[in-house]
């Protein structure tokens, strides 16, 4: 154990606190962040700036509130005055680097006004948001000419958008291409390989950037995609859990009868619509489990991969959430709203120094 040199900032999208073995979660097996709660500090009580990924990140990256940021929803630019984690590392000559996702959209308006070229390096440092980007992938939209899209061509998966056609989609009974954005699908695996999946590819390129390093001391946005909607497992983690595996339904009739008039017209949205039948939680909440196992698992390769680096003795590292998912809790979907199951999530912070 010794002072920390390596900062590991590790970020999940859509994961409910309750929803690890060390929060309370009676069934789900998250052995490898259970042990990084052993060894650090768990909070029980961390709480979001939004329920929406984009502010909610933004207000991480920043230290700000929503208000204060400006990024007020997904795919509103973060101002370029805006100073973030990469810029204050930058001062004191580190860099942010990411693998993964961070939902950071550039403001070209605010580059233009200061007349900066985007393309520069300082352009394009500023437009991602501070972090140099090992790989981008935020696992929203389809990326066609993505790192991501051209490594599963490269891997056999012949498709103008990959993404598409083989992560987030399915072969039904009948032999049918079905999309996993249909809730209904999650019972099934997805058509993309498991080494292949989003949390495999995003965790290969963060081992990489370790093992490149040599001695020189480095800071990583470590940051997954899973487990958002679409909520399609690859195999064998479609059929890790079962429902009767699954917490209780958070939920009462009285909601209904008695609902605040924005919530009743949030609960008439696709996402909320499909949870109100049973069919549909029962098939997405197992499926959401086994996307977190996923996750564990691949971290389990992280550390083992910090511990042959002789790094976990000197390497700080924080793992939280963006925020959570209603899974059809309150007789809703998604997020974006002021339940604890979207606001609360998990923080966990291990730092080697002796003295902490």
């Amino acid at each position: 154990m010794g002072a920390v040199r390596n900062i590991l900032f590790i970020m999940c999208d859509q994961l409910r606190a309750d929803h690890l073995g060390c929060y309370g979660h009676p069934h789900i097996a998250t052995r490898n962040l259970d042990a990084l709660a052993r060894r650090g500090v768990r909070f029980e009580r961390a709480f979001v700036q939004s329920g929406v990924c984009g502010p909610s990140r933004m207000s991480f990256y920043t230290g700000r509130y929503v208000a204060s940021h400006g990024a007020t929803w997904n795919r509103v630019p973060l101002s370029v005055g805006e100073i973030t984690l990469g810029e204050y590392l930058a001062r004191a000559g580190r860099a942010l680097a990411l693998s993964g996702k961070t939902h950071v959209m550039r403001d070209d308006a605010g580059l233009a006004r200061l007349a900066l070229d985007g393309g520069t390096d300082l352009g394009q440092l500023l437009g991602a948001g501070g972090f140099v980007e090992i790989d981008r992938h935020d696992g929203h939209a389809p990326e066609p000419s993505s790192a991501y899209a051209e490594w599963l061509r490269e891997n056999g998966y012949a498709s103008a958008d990959p993404w598409s056609d083989f992560v987030i989609s399915a072969i039904d009974a009948a032999g049918h291409v079905v999309s996993g954005w249909n809730m209904r699908n999650a019972r099934l695996p997805a058509r993309v390989a498991e080494p292949h999946s989003e949390t495999a590819y995003t965790t290969d390129r963060a081992l990489e950037f370790l093992r490149a390093q040599g001695e020189r001391p480095w800071v990583l946005h470590l940051s997954y995609v899973k487990p958002h909607w679409p909520y399609l497992a690859p195999a064998p983690y479609h059929t890790r859990y079962t429902i009767e595996q699954c917490p209780p339904m958070k939920r009462h009739a009285r909601e209904l009868e008695r609902a605040h008039p924005v919530l009743a017209a949030y609960r008439r949205q696709e996402e909320c619509a499909n949870f109100m039948h049973d069919e549909v939680w029962r098939t997405v909440r197992p499926a959401y489990q086994g996307l977190v196992q996923q996750i564990d698992d691949h971290l389990g390769r992280v550390w083992e991969t910090l511990q042959a680096l002789g790094r976990f003795e000197d390497t700080l590292i924080v793992f939280t959430s963006d925020h959570g998912d209603y899974l059809g809790d309150h007789w809703l979907g998604e997020k974006e709203h002021f339940h604890d199951v979207i606001q609360r999530v998990p923080l966990i912070v291990y730092d080697p120094d002796p003295a902490a």
